[in-house]
């Protein structure tokens, strides 16, 4: 496979604290000669693990970006055993943006591994992580929220894998990451996932989903930095206290598919509970109503499998194929 086209302005096996840049050549109507400038920032100490944390996969998902860019600015050398690689803005055009998806391609990060070093700009950079920066972590920590059109409960997740003692790793991983909900995921489509690209080379990796609605509080920002410092002690490359709340996280799973609810229907969708209620089997969960006429009766959808609302659709106007309810089960702890 042909060599990527992106230049890091770092050193990454330089010991110190540098700021950068991962140079992605671009030329534009507003730059023939331009470039993507997607800020890095690499903190590293003599030998240890490697810890890469990413946030803005998605363009639209506010904490892991914030979280990162601060952690970006604080963290010094001296507090490190290892080597921290911190990439704020994965999808640096989406970020700038502010939409899920790249305003120069319309590429979904998170839908673009492993990528191709002579594909589209995103799929060059999936190809540079794929390639050259999840090979040197062995800790993989990659923040997420619902964006502007899904909002979750606060959790961060782990995945069902074929290596029990990397499964295992990754779940106590979510676990004191520090959030009120740990998830065991399913993914309707893993294929393409970031997540899939760095489990398979066999790191310790989790995920997050830290509420949504295109925006951020300060109590998702304050969860985000408690979880970035706990996975650092995780990781082994920073010491100190865990910060925990007071009590265990609540462990849930997503055995299957039918976690997920879709729409059949075009209209407006309204939702019959709320963020973290618990649902039976039969109980009705959401209604959508046409916006064509009046005089016609809701679609009802209604629970196929017991268990709490974990993520809902977070505008009220629904298609055809759109999720608008995740459900996850209980785990006993």
């Amino acid at each position: 496979m042909q060599a990527t086209t992106i230049t890091p302005t770092v050193d990454f096996e330089r010991d110190g604290k540098q700021h950068g840049f991962l140079k992605l050549p671009y030329s534009s109507d507003q730059s023939a000669w331009g470039c993507i400038m997607i800020p890095v920032t690499v903190v590293k100490n003599g030998e240890g693990p490697t810890a890469l944390l990413t946030g803005g996969n998605h363009g639209d998902e506010y904490e892991g970006i914030t979280a990162l860019f601060k952690l970006a600015n604080s963290l010094e050398p001296e507090q490190v055993r290892g080597r921290v690689i911190i990439v704020p803005a994965m999808n640096y055009p989406a970020v700038r943006n502010g939409s899920r998806t790249s305003p120069i391609d319309k590429g979904n990060m998170n839908r673009s591994f492993p990528g191709n070093p002579a594909g589209s700009m995103t799929e060059r950079i999936a190809d540079y992580f794929n390639r050259y920066l999840v090979p040197m972590c062995d800790y993989a920590l990659d923040i997420h929220s619902g964006g502007k059109t899904l909002d979750f409960i606060p959790f961060s997740a782990a995945h069902r894998l074929p290596d029990p003692a990397q499964e295992a790793a990754c779940i106590e991983g979510a676990k004191l990451f520090g959030a009120p909900n740990v998830v065991v995921m399913f993914e309707l489509d893993t294929a393409s996932l970031y997540d899939t690209a760095v489990e398979s080379q066999g790191k310790v990796f989790v995920t997050t989903e830290l509420c949504g609605g295109g925006t951020s509080s300060p109590e998702t920002i304050a969860l985000a930095d408690r979880g970035v410092h706990n996975f650092l002690i995780f990781a082994g490359i920073t010491r100190g206290d865990y910060r925990l709340p007071d009590t265990p996280p609540r462990l849930l799973d997503m055995p299957d598919g039918s976690c997920y609810m879709m729409s059949e229907h075009q209209g407006l969708l309204e939702l019959c509970v709320s963020l973290g209620d618990r649902v039976r089997t039969g109980d009705l969960v959401a209604r959508i109503h046409s916006l064509e006429r009046t005089g016609q009766p809701p679609a009802e959808y209604r629970a196929k499998r017991d268990g709490i609302l974990a993520g809902r659709r977070h505008p009220a106007l629904i298609d055809i194929g759109d999720t608008f309810a995740v459900l996850a089960v209980e785990l006993d702890a």
